[in-house]
Parts: structure tokens; C-alpha cells; sequence
């Protein structure tokens, strides 16, 4: 069972939502996840709101053989630097 992390398009026509969702590769675009690891909301104002990330689950799958498609990828960069832009220092 090869497992990838991608986005599964929801929403209206013009008002698109993503779902970040580990699934079987095999598995077509509106095929049912093995879980929903995040989202991306591309039109909302405040970058923080754009990306939300359950990292503790995709370390999960990611330690488990999980391949993120390069998409994610990115936007998990950009969801972990900002989580440590907002952490207080120290």
C-alpha cells in the first residue's frame, strides 16, 4: 500500500478549499482519505489562516513510507516556518 499525502480539492466553483488528506496513490482525486492531516484555504486574508497542519500526523505518515507530492511539501515549509516565527523566544 503506497501511501501519499496531496490535496483533494472542496468548495464552490471560484471559492476553492483544500483538503490535505493521506491516501493510497491508487486512489482517484475524490477518493475517500485514510485521514485529513490539514487545509489550505488559497483565498483567505492572513497567511496563518491559509495553511492549517495536524503536524503530529504527518510526521505520522511521513515516518510510516508517506510520500508528500511536491505541493504539500511546500506548504509544510511554510506552515513550519511560520509556527516558529510565532513561538515567543525565550
Amino acid at each position: 500500500m503506497a501511501v501519499v499525502i496531496r490535496l483533494q480539492r472542496h468548495g464552490k466553483r471560484i471559492q476553492p478549499h483544500y483538503r490535505m488528506v493521506a491516501i493510497e496513490k491508487n486512489r482517484g482525486p475524490h477518493g475517500r482519505p485514510l485521514e485529513i492531516v490539514g487545509h489550505y484555504d488559497p483565498k483567505a486574508e492572513k497567511d496563518k489562516d491559509k495553511v492549517q497542519v495536524k503536524m503530529d500526523k504527518i510526521d505520522y505518515w511521513l515516518k510510516n513510507g508517506a510520500k508528500a507530492s511536491s505541493t504539500v511539501a511546500s506548504l509544510i515549509k511554510k506552515a513550519k516556518k511560520s509556527a516558529a516565527s510565532t513561538e515567543p523566544k525565550a
